[in-house]
């Protein structure tokens, strides 16, 4: 089994490399060039997969284009000498803010505040160290975890887009929780691993760690509502999909499982319904042209029956 350190990236990915690690369409990828966030390519070096990465981690957040736009402008003007803050910074979200690791700690992406995030019990432990201002040990002891948690999760994300053995990637997931508890995103991730494994109690208990710890977090409901698709369990796939467009009533892709499921079922309507949704959210793409031939069949479907009758 390769060490961490003796997996390499390869040089060069092609459009369909990138949108299978990345787990996107190639509409999106096509959207993000339009709006000049990467610049068209048929190959990308690796620098390009940790932009594209960036900007999957802003869409799974469901911001627009024009707050990611102000997002970057906002990065240039705050941090001199940065001109892509894509793939020159480490852009991230732990669950509840959008932050950027700058000299080891954590600023606001938006409004440039520096992030203090402690609970209660471990600022009691810091405070009981003598001779030391207790402001100063919060300080330094924020700048350690945090950037071992940034860079522990970024790690196996890298791990993930390398094809390291997953056992690989599961440790780096999990060491970047034993440094932060509180966030989201690794338990999202390491879900996706055991997914990928057919361990499927595993990728349930983080993608449910994950809700726990954001109750709006539309991709963990997503994810969730595609193992028990996976597992043949269609009330609960349906309720995760559902309430995943509780969380964002723009989720394509949750408007697309559903118009399947529905499909699958026999209930027309319901099917038309979300195949509408799907198409007026991402109305270009392969998997446009799937629904627009599943609308049309079913349109046809109800026409014939109804004139039977």
């Amino acid at each position: 089994m390769a060490r961490v350190s003796e997996v390499t990236a390869k040089r060069e990915y092609s459009r369909d490399e990138v949108c299978r690690l990345l787990g996107i369409r190639e509409t999106v990828l096509e959207d993000w060039e339009a709006h000049e966030f990467v610049a068209r390519a048929e190959y990308y070096a690796f620098k390009d997969l940790v932009a594209l990465k960036t900007l999957r981690q802003l869409r799974a957040r469901r911001l627009s284009a024009e707050k990611i736009r102000l997002i970057l402008n906002s990065l240039r003007a705050k941090l001199r000498g940065v001109a892509d803050p894509l793939s020159e910074l480490k852009i991230y979200t732990d669950g509840r803010k959008l932050a950027v690791q700058v000299d080891g700690r954590k600023m606001e992406a938006l409004s440039g505040q520096m992030l203090l995030d402690f609970d209660q019990e471990e600022i009691r432990r810091l405070l009981q160290f003598p001779g030391r201002r207790a402001e100063e040990t919060l300080s330094e002891a924020l700048a350690a975890r945090q950037k071992e948690a940034v860079q522990w999760f970024e790690r196996g994300v890298e791990m993930e887009q390398v094809g390291a053995p997953p056992e690989q990637v599961i440790a780096a997931y999990q060491k970047a929780l034993e440094r932060d508890p509180d966030a989201a995103g690794p338990h999202v991730n390491l879900g996706t691993v055991y997914f990928h494994m057919k361990k499927w109690n595993e990728a349930e208990t983080h993608y449910r760690a994950a809700i726990e710890l954001r109750k709006d977090y539309a991709l963990a409901y997503f994810n969730l509502g595609n193992l028990y698709d996976e597992l043949h369990d269609i009330i609960q796939a349906q309720a995760c999909y559902e309430k995943s467009l509780e969380c964002e009533a723009g989720y394509a892709d949750a408007h697309y499982n559903l118009a399947l499921l529905f499909q699958g079922q026999g209930e027309t309507l319901k099917a038309v319904k979300h195949w509408r949704m799907y198409l007026k959210l991402d109305p270009a793409g392969y998997w446009a042209g799937i629904a627009r031939r599943e609308l049309a069949r079913l349109k046809a479907e109800t026409v014939v029956h109804g004139a039977a009758r």
